[in-house]
């Protein structure tokens, strides 16, 4: 460098990004992005949380309004009621919005039956702004999630999922990995090889369905000499479900593992206890309940795979309040359940249970 020739180091000023950039980028007037950064109202939902998304994202230098609180008005959507899980659904959504927060509102709506017809007709009649809802997989249910998702209405999914359709965010675990464990404890624990009866509600929900899958996949690469010889569909009836799985031990007396899918437990405990067939096979099962732990105790149960009711709870409505823009939520979109499987046996059981 040549003597006295000056050297000058030249920092580039970065503009601040202003109320009109907001403007611009979230495609609306700097009108509109006034009254949402001023809380002057007037301005839809979706409108408001893009505002305040972008002014955040471009790091706008002024005071943006406060953690945002609107009111969710839930609407949790249960066929069924009845069953030990949905029963036990229902008591973790009560206590987590309990102790969440006011501007929380659960609306819980009850079917006598899972006609896709009656859960459609709920979900179509909400009056709330949220839904979430536990359906199988059929034509007017999907219809009726995707004109939900035309009135801005997000729905959330939980224990089964509806793949395909408009709904916000699937709250629940991985049915084809648990399907896939229950194929690796019977292989693994089972007398030998042999046939394998599994019992279902019925293969219209994908839970169910996954399940079933992810159990053949086992079987298929890493189950030689086991194969499923029936499936029962007991539509989560106890009646039926003993009937169906009793004349499935006549005509398979070598029957060598249960594994139910469903519900319905105690139907699969009465056919086993009728001892059919010349031995009891070995039973792996869904959902921790006082039921199946006694079942676990009593030696009737090996294995029951539970779901986590709590913490799928939880993330559906975290969902909800990350969606309607509370801060602080610990989840972002894209809305993917991590929730996981919890394997009890007669060893583990929580007190109480």
């Amino acid at each position: 460098m040549a003597e006295g020739e000056a050297v000058g180091l030249v920092k580039k000023a970065v503009r601040r990004p202003t109320m009109a950039d907001v403007a611009a980028e979230a495609g609306v007037g700097p009108a509109t992005v006034d009254r949402v950064l001023n809380e002057r109202g007037n301005v839809s939902e979706d409108v408001r949380r893009k505002v305040l998304a972008v002014a955040r994202e471009m790091g706008l230098r002024r005071k943006l309004p406060p953690s945002y609180r609107p009111m969710i008005r839930i609407n949790l959507v249960l066929p069924r009621p009845d069953l030990p899980l949905l029963e036990h659904m229902a008591q973790e959504f009560r206590k987590i919005v309990s102790m969440t927060d006011r501007s929380l509102n659960l609306q819980i709506t009850t079917l006598p039956d899972e006609r896709p017809e009656s859960v459609a007709r709920a979900l179509s009649s909400t009056t709330c702004n949220a839904v979430i809802v536990y359906a199988q997989d059929d034509p007017v249910i999907r219809t009726a999630i995707d004109q939900l998702a035309d009135r801005a209405i997000p729905v959330v999914t939980m224990i089964s999922d509806l793949p395909g359709t408009r709904r916000l965010a699937y709250a629940g675990t991985n049915h084809r990995a648990a399907g896939r464990s229950a194929a690796f404890f019977i292989c693994s624990m089972a007398s030998g090889p042999g046939p394998i009866v599994i019992v279902c509600n019925h293969l219209g929900f994908q839970s169910h369905a996954d399940r079933v899958a992810g159990f053949r996949d086992y079987l298929a690469t890493s189950g030689p000499g086991y194969e499923i010889a029936r499936i029962v569909e007991g539509h989560d009836d106890r009646g039926r479900t003993e009937t169906r799985l009793r004349a499935a031990f006549q005509d398979i007396p070598e029957t060598v593992a249960v594994y139910n899918v469903g519900a319905a437990n105690l139907g699969v405990r009465s056919a086993i206890e009728a001892d059919v067939a010349p031995r009891r096979p070995l039973f792996l099962g869904h959902e921790l309940t006082i039921h199946t732990a006694k079942m676990l105790r009593d030696g009737i149960m090996t294995l029951t795979i539970d779901q986590s009711p709590r913490l799928q709870a939880q993330f559906a409505v975290d969902v909800l309040m990350d969606y309607f823009g509370y801060e602080g939520v610990p989840v972002s979109p894209p809305y993917v359940s991590t929730v996981p499987i919890v394997l009890y046996s007669a060893e583990n059981i929580p007190e109480g249970r």
